[in-house]
């Protein structure tokens, strides 16, 4: 069966009626307020002159910043689908390209392609997000998964913004080091394990296709804070133009057939 081009999946994305309204700004109003939050955040805490002083609220600091880390790449992930907002195209993407930029200096292009060709070979080798085939196991799976996207370029231009966050804006390095480093790898911890690993770890009965995921149906506010409901990544995979904050609709309404 030949699958449709990434373009051809972008529109297809774009347009259908599962978005509640080609006028609706929620989508948008939603992706702005996690970039705001998560910027205001970040001047905060680079702020902060004694952060090692108060211990319980710095790691509730961390634990804050990795969410709103995770909150801009589950807002880039959505821009690949289409669904941050549908009615202009270009905004969506401007959407994705600056949240990634902001996560981690990613390319939206290359994460665009990769993403389509997880959703067209879900669990298999032609998938960038699978593990090797042969090790399977949780810490493995992940070395993996960073590896593939792993950069050097990208890599050294996180080194250059630390210089200048260090050298011309003088943020200490305490605070770069746990409100910027720490919550990134943090994020990349809980977007691998809500959103890769479990969804897609084989269970015992098998994959069932075609979308060979399976959901983890947790108490709604549990469902948001572990990784924005990506853990109904069953429906993501069947109804992927969805953006995450209508998730539960989906699913709710599914629970009452």
């Amino acid at each position: 069966m030949r699958h449709a081009s990434l373009v051809d999946d972008y529109k297809f994305s774009s347009n259908l009626s599962f978005i509640a309204s080609r006028f609706n700004l929620r989508g948008l109003a939603i992706a702005c307020l996690i970039i705001a939050l998560w910027m205001i955040s970040l001047i905060i805490l680079f702020d902060w002159k004694t952060p090692q002083q108060h211990l319980f609220l710095m790691i509730l600091a961390v634990f804050w910043q990795a969410f709103l880390y995770t909150g801009l790449f589950i807002t880039a992930h959505d821009a690949m689908h289409g669904a941050v907002f549908p009615k202009y195209p270009k905004i969506n993407h401007f959407i994705g390209v600056s949240t990634l930029l902001m996560y981690g200096l990613f390319s939206y292009k290359d994460l665009f392609k990769s993403h389509w060709q997880h959703h067209h070979h879900p669990a298999s080798s032609l998938d960038p997000d699978f593990h090797d085939g042969k090790h399977k196991n949780v810490f493995a799976w992940y070395f993996h998964f960073i590896q593939y996207y792993w950069s050097w370029w990208r890599f050294l231009g996180l080194i250059g913004v630390y210089h200048i966050m260090h050298g011309l804006l003088h943020v200490p390095e305490n605070n770069l080091c746990w409100f910027w480093i720490v919550p990134s790898l943090m994020s990349s911890i809980q977007l691998f394990y809500f959103g890769t690993y479990l969804p897609h770890r084989e269970p015992a009965i098998g994959y069932l296709e075609p979308f060979r995921a399976q959901s983890s149906y947790r108490p709604f506010l549990w469902s948001f804070l572990t990784c924005y409901h990506f853990g109904y990544h069953k429906e993501h995979h069947e109804f992927p133009q969805v953006p995450w904050w209508q998730l539960p609709a989906i699913v709710k309404h599914y629970q009452k057939l």
